[in-house]
């Protein structure tokens, strides 16, 4: 079999194409914080996040004996047909739940859903598998809850870069427990998938300071809990991927795409051209496109 990489970029008009390349000629490619002094650098830097309109609820919950802070959005005009748990991104050493506030107002009322969003423990205060262990409490505390709370046990999942890859760990414990059966779906933007370096796409980030903030502290970082890209894959909710054909992660999410289809379940992979890493985040209408994309995918699940 013989294919190339631009049969699987999703259908854009050209003039997106062509802006997007624009845009990026323009900007300097980022890297995040090298060193521990550098991070507390940029932690200190960070303006505050905009708030969203209505706001989100402060909340902490508790299950398996953990007590984790989430933030809650429920649509102004009637009630959720249904939950999305998100998950931020950040490298697993920065961010917080409430700079996705904007977004997921913009989520909850566009699609009619609550959206719990994890403000889960950050490395390397807080290294693996504090993450994890929060985004599965979480999770867990929905599948008990959801019906009660919102008056619906339908239940969807997603993150980006960091996000995404806790989001499908987070899947993986919950199958194992035999509690991944109410998640109807997983919105999966460029995660990590490959934190060991044994892959193309995990070697080039193999530097990465976040890496050694994250789990330095494991011999083995093949883990599933770690890197999901090892792990058994079957029995998973429907997956969408979505990725840039510029991003450094491409084949980590080619090749997760391959292992989930492989593993039996329904996985859609899109691939966005002239797109690199965290590209949804910015101001471009291929981003547009790309969430909106995003939305109508949960909107089906969901509904």
């Amino acid at each position: 079999m013989r294919f190339a990489l631009d049969a699987l970029f999703a259908d854009v008009p050209a003039e997106q194409v062509e802006e997007a390349r624009d845009f990026y000629r323009s900007r300097a490619a980022g890297r995040g914080p090298g060193t521990l002094e550098e991070l507390k650098e940029v932690r200190a830097r960070r303006s505050a996040p905009r708030a969203a309109d209505p706001p989100a609820i402060e909340e902490t919950i508790e299950a398996t004996g953990a007590r984790v802070p989430v933030r809650i959005l429920t649509p102004v005009d009637g009630p959720p047909r249904g939950v999305y748990l998100d998950i931020h991104g950040g490298g697993f050493y920065m961010d917080s739940a409430a700079r996705g506030d904007r977004r997921n107002r913009e989520l909850a009322d566009a699609l009619h859903l609550a959206v719990v969003s994890v403000d889960y423990r950050l490395a390397p205060e807080h290294p693996w598998p504090a993450a994890p262990d929060d985004c599965e409490a979480a999770a867990l505390w929905l599948v008990e809850e959801a019906e009660a709370r919102f008056g619906t046990s339908r239940l969807a999942i997603g993150g980006s870069s960091a996000g995404a890859t806790l989001a499908l760990a987070t899947l993986l414990r919950l199958r194992d427990r035999g509690a991944v059966g109410r998640f109807t779906g997983a919105a999966l933007q460029f995660g990590t998938y490959d934190l060991s370096a044994r892959t193309p796409a995990g070697r080039r980030i193999a530097d990465e300071y976040f890496l050694q903030a994250y789990a330095g502290h494991v011999e083995d970082r093949a883990v599933p809990d770690i890197s999901p890209l090892y792990g058994d894959l079957h029995g998973l909710p429907p997956t969408l991927l979505i990725v840039g054909s510029e991003d450094v992660l491409l084949e980590d999410n080619l090749a997760l795409a391959g292992r989930l289809s492989a593993a039996g379940n329904d996985v859609e992979l899109r691939v966005y051209p002239e797109s690199p890493h965290g590209f949804t985040g910015h101001p471009t209408a291929m981003a547009r496109t790309a969430l909106s994309g995003a939305d109508s995918w949960l909107r089906e699940r969901i509904a």
